[in-house]
């Protein structure tokens, strides 16, 4: 029992902890150095299991290890082949080559020095760190298991599920024993060679991106639509984008089964119809919350078996009142680290802190690190025609080159883009902003604060460009969108 009794009466219930953190990823290390500074008795737990192909990590989550980070690192890495041929229309003469192992050696030592920099983070705040696996027991016990033989129990008055999803496989078969995920292509010191990556989610293809720009033959098995979600307009011109630049799509296609070959690779079956041989394929069609591994039934809380997520509600709370989960195990909400990071401080300054502001998760901005990148905040095209209705909308478009693309002949076909989307009957308030080109992370950073302070199309036309920039299109932009149109002639410097 987790009372003292005292006398006849019941005392306050006695727990080893304030909050305890299920994941020690990025939302369950900011919620629980929030907490621990609020002055409440905090724990967390992070257990990596391994992926099929047996690849594991250290403290940090997904972001840290398998995600974000080393993801947009090697997009980088690739947009430098890109830029040396930029270059050499400029008077540069380059002469370089690259090695996959030495890359992904810096950039797993780089993770690395961020794993060891967050136990000392959680020891300075006061954090006790356990290396384990939860599970609920009951509604405030947790069974902790190290995967040594070493069980125990804690308990705590309130619990955070905060431990985000992996990789969905599908259940083709042979797809574990032969194909790898975003768990494991970070990590493999081998070059990837000839890839088959299956999926159309930006995951896949901004795999698919940094693997072809660092010289390997990459193909894209998709189902149906690119970035389905994302605005649909920009997802078509990132897939024509890729293939230019020498991405080969396989379009309407699914893989049926996956065999190993003799010398190690692997053969791809697609209606049981041999399709071709791989060295590696890699899947990316989704995720799956972790909710299902944590038995929590024992707690009386229920979750969605398909997607392996909690629905909470906008206090972050679960249908168990003290148990509460933010990030990717959430039904229903962005799967963005930042996201996670702030509805994690949040919940701890409402539960330790007397704050009342809870999570705003409308217009949050997020960018697809392809070779183009896509940066987005706001409505989709698709999904404002839904929310507000079409002829409620209005849509502003341009198409831009940055400057130096203007010296390479090899890049008259690449265009960027940028689409504003506006609300007619809101004096033209903007309720979606969308670019596609260099830097567009950084670019609709900016325009994400904007959106949120209720900018409106005037505003924009209203602002003076800076000279030469590729975003100063967006104070130009007259254009308006009509069915069956072409896209405006080319802008930009």
């Amino acid at each position: 029992s987790h009372f003292k009794q005292t006398g006849l009466a019941m005392a306050e219930p006695e727990y080893d902890y304030d909050l305890f953190v299920i994941g020690g990823g990025s939302g369950g290390m900011a919620a629980s150095k929030q907490a621990a500074d609020l002055g409440a008795k905090v724990a967390v737990a992070d257990f990596v299991k391994p992926s099929p192909a047996g690849t594991t990590w250290g403290l940090g989550g997904t972001c840290v290890n398998v995600g974000c980070i080393p993801k947009k690192l090697m997009h980088i890495s690739s947009l430098y082949r890109e830029t040396q041929v930029d270059a050499h229309s400029m008077g540069w003469e380059t002469k370089s080559s690259h090695s996959w192992s030495s890359m992904v050696t810096q950039v797993d030592n780089y993770i690395k020095s961020l794993n060891w920099g967050a136990k000392p983070d959680l020891r300075s705040k006061a954090v006790k760190y356990y290396n384990s696996f939860a599970t609920f027991k009951d509604p405030h016990t947790l069974s902790l298991d190290n995967g040594k033989g070493k069980v125990e129990e804690v308990t705590a008055k309130n619990i955070l599920i905060a431990c985000g999803g992996r990789p969905s496989y599908g259940d083709y078969p042979g797809v574990k024993e032969c194909c790898i995920s975003s768990d494991d292509i970070f990590w493999q010191k081998k070059a990837p060679g000839k890839t088959l990556v299956v999926g159309a989610s930006y995951i896949a293809l901004e795999c698919a991106g940094f693997i072809s720009a660092l010289g390997f033959d990459v193909t894209v098995m998709v189902r149906s639509i690119l970035l389905r979600g994302f605005d649909q307009d920009i997802s078509d011109m990132i897939g024509t984008y890729m293939e230019r630049h020498g991405v080969g799509f396989a379009r309407e296609m699914v893989p049926s089964k996956f065999e190993k070959t003799a010398d190690g690779k692997v053969k791809v079956f697609v209606k049981d119809s041999e399709y071709g041989v791989f060295d590696t394929v890699l899947m990316a069609i989704g995720r799956t919350g972790c909710a299902g591994q944590l038995n929590l039934e024992a707690a009386g809380l229920s979750y969605n078996a398909k997607s392996g997520k909690v629905d909470v509600n906008d206090n972050d709370q679960t249908s168990v009142p003290h148990i509460y989960a933010i990030g990717d195990v959430i039904e229903g909400k962005p799967e963005l680290t930042p996201v996670a990071i702030q509805a994690g401080r949040l919940l701890c300054r409402r539960l330790f802190g007397g704050a009342t502001k809870k999570m705003d998760y409308t217009d949050v901005a997020t960018t697809v690190f392809t070779p183009i990148e896509y940066g987005c905040v706001g409505y989709s095209e698709e999904d404002a025609k839904k929310a507000l209705g079409q002829d409620k909308i209005k849509v502003y478009h341009c198409t831009a080159q940055p400057l130096e693309w203007n010296l390479n002949s090899d890049r008259k076909n690449d265009l960027g883009y940028m689409k504003l989307i506006v609300d007619k009957e809101a004096k033209e308030k903007v309720v979606g902003i969308h670019i596609l080109g260099p830097n567009a992370g950084e670019i609709i950073q900016g325009l994400a604060v904007a959106i949120r302070c209720g900018v409106t199309k005037e505003h924009f036309d209203d602002c003076v460009g800076i000279h030469p920039t590729y975003a100063e299109s967006y104070t130009t932009m007259t254009d308006e969108k009509q069915a069956g149109c072409a896209l405006p002639t080319k802008g930009g410097c």
